[in-house]
């Protein structure tokens, strides 16, 4: 008795299943018809599930009667893990003054936090009126019909340093960052993307160029959190960071961090052996692997696999590719 009715249940559950996936997949909810503007991460895979660099080999489970009770509950769990609603809150807190010489500008204070849920890795960035007018000019560039009813705050040619006029820009700016991430091609362009990255990217492969290794994986691991965020839908968007990190951490003497920044690095690469940090960071792994203790033969045999199918050209090693990034 017990049996069927064990049965019973695990039918009744198959049959909501079913009943859910077919309703999920023919009418939207309310929320996504009210906020057209929000990016599920879900959809976002199924819109690049053509691309290679946007596969992830979870997604091919899917729930069937062959499941039990316990696997289709851990399903749905992680189907609704993944597909949270995932959107980014901007905010302009504070400002400050500059003087430098002759120059005398405002920097805005940006913080960029995840909705949704309690995010304790917000990023903290700044900018001046500068770089929002010059990421506007290139926006216009690609996006001329999309910005066409956008308008950008104005010049003025006095009282710029007013608290009346920083206030009124504050909130301008917010509305203006707010309303370009939700736009999809902007929030994904790389444009967009390098405004909120760049110049602390720029910095840190500086430290790094310089041997300022404490200073570099200080502001990478600050801005590879906003990249991830970023990126979700490219994750070996991230993978030079990853492998600047990996750098900076051996060079200081970290085998055990550099190694776990690696391995977060080859399986965001997964199938992209053709990319250029595949070889140095692989090479990189077994260097390290063997001085942990851990085991390298497995990444020694894709390393022999990977020669096999290149052509023997000269590969720079990770530190020579990481300080050829972002060089002015």
């Amino acid at each position: 008795m017990d049996q069927d009715s064990h049965c019973t249940a695990e039918k009744e559950l198959l049959e909501a299943v079913s009943r859910i996936t077919t309703s999920s997949t023919t009418s939207p909810s309310d929320e996504e018809e009210n906020q057209p503007e929000a990016e599920i991460s879900c959809q976002v895979r199924k819109e690049n599930s053509e691309k290679d660099d946007t596969q992830d080999s979870s997604a091919t489970l899917s729930p069937n009667s062959s499941m039990t009770t316990k696997e289709l509950q851990e399903y749905w769990r992680n189907e609704k893990r993944q597909c949270k609603q995932i959107r980014l809150l901007f905010e302009i807190p504070s400002t400050r003054i500059v003087e430098h010489h002759l120059s005398k500008y405002v920097m805005y204070k940006i913080i960029i936090l995840q909705t949704g849920s309690f995010d304790s890795n917000k990023s903290v960035i700044e900018r001046r009126y500068s770089d929002f007018e010059k990421l506007h000019r290139n926006l216009l560039e690609e996006f001329c019909e999309e910005l066409e009813d956008v308008t950008f705050p104005k010049k003025t040619l006095t009282g710029n340093f007013t608290e009346e006029i920083i206030n009124e820009r504050k909130l301008a700016f917010k509305d203006y960052l707010r309303l370009l991430y939700s736009m999809k091609y902007i929030r994904r362009s790389k444009k967009f993307i390098d405004f909120l990255t760049r110049p602390e990217l720029q910095e840190a492969y500086g430290c790094l160029r310089g041997g300022q290794y404490t200073k570099a994986l200080e502001i990478l691991v600050e801005v590879i959190g906003l990249q991830e965020r970023l990126t979700r839908g490219n994750p070996v968007a991230i993978v030079p960071t990853l492998c600047a990190i990996v750098v900076c951490h051996k060079d200081l003497e970290n085998p055990a961090s550099a190694f776990e920044y690696g391995e977060k690095a080859l399986a965001r690469l997964g199938v992209h052996t053709s990319h250029r940090y595949y070889m140095p960071l692989l090479e990189t792994m077994i260097a390290l692997a063997y001085e942990l203790g851990k085991d390298f033969l497995s990444l020694q045999e894709k390393l022999e696999e990977w020669k096999t199918k290149k052509d023997p050209i000269r590969v720079f090693t990770l530190k020579e590719l990481a300080v050829r990034e972002y060089v002015r």
